[in-house]
């Protein structure tokens, strides 16, 4: 058996907010968080869920706090995808709404996805919306 990709770490300046801000965007629910991190899992998950094999549990997102500046682009982003019935640019003017802002980083016009950054700048993607 492989490793298991068990969580991506953002930095953050508010790793607090942002964990909240990421928790909210994808329905999750934080599930741990302190002076040195904020950890978020899917709703359906806790961490002490008995009966779910530990291969079967998708990966986290945990927001650490950083003092420096990002100055590049990200070396790794997230994509995110609505599925068929839900809205890609409803899902966008609700991100909006709540902070993100939209970002250019070549991506030419005629693309199907929108690339935005998070209350913090880091960069992301809302796909075309995708079957589930």
């Amino acid at each position: 058996m492989g490793l298991r990709w068990y969580s991506t770490v953002v930095d953050a300046h508010d790793h607090r907010a942002l964990a909240a801000w990421w928790a909210e965007t994808l329905d999750w629910q934080v599930s741990f968080e302190d002076e040195n991190e904020a950890a978020i899992i899917p709703k359906w998950l806790d961490e002490d869920s008995p009966g779910v094999p530990f291969e079967q549990v998708g990966p986290g997102l945990v927001f650490v706090p950083v003092a420096d500046e990002r100055t590049v682009k990200n070396r790794l982003h997230i994509d995110l995808a609505a599925p068929l019935h839900e809205s890609q640019v409803a899902h966008v003017d609700a991100l909006l709404a709540r902070g993100a802002s939209r970002a250019d980083v070549g991506q030419g016009e005629d693309t199907t996805w929108v690339v935005l950054r998070d209350p913090e700048g880091n960069e992301f993607c809302v796909l075309s919306s995708r079957e589930s």
